[in-house]
């Protein structure tokens, strides 16, 4: 179980980092109070190829980071999905 993540060298970094290589199972608070695992990743070997559209006639929008956030793909739901990085409550490698 993580308290305190930055005193355990969990940071939104730290989580990229390892995501970009790994397959990880999170475990999180949701918005609405619920507990929740997810496998997620963020290697481009695990994601299918995004779709651009050949009509897209203006540039993508430059969004904003929020550092406490992090979108990560969940290889269940085979979709996007984001997380509130101090909601977690704890991670564990994929095996």
């Amino acid at each position: 179980m993580i308290t305190d993540k930055k005193e355990q060298g969990i940071t939104r970094t730290y989580l990229k980092d390892i995501l970009a290589e790994n397959v990880l199972t999170v475990e999180f608070v949701k918005k609405d109070g619920t507990l929740r695992k997810m496998k997620c990743t963020l290697n481009p070997e695990l994601i299918p190829p995004k779709i651009i559209k050949e009509d897209a006639k203006e540039p993508p929008k430059k969004k904003t980071v929020n550092e406490n956030v992090l979108a990560v793909y969940d290889l269940e739901a085979k979709s996007w999905r984001s997380f509130t990085i101090s909601k977690l409550k704890a991670f564990s490698f994929f095996i």
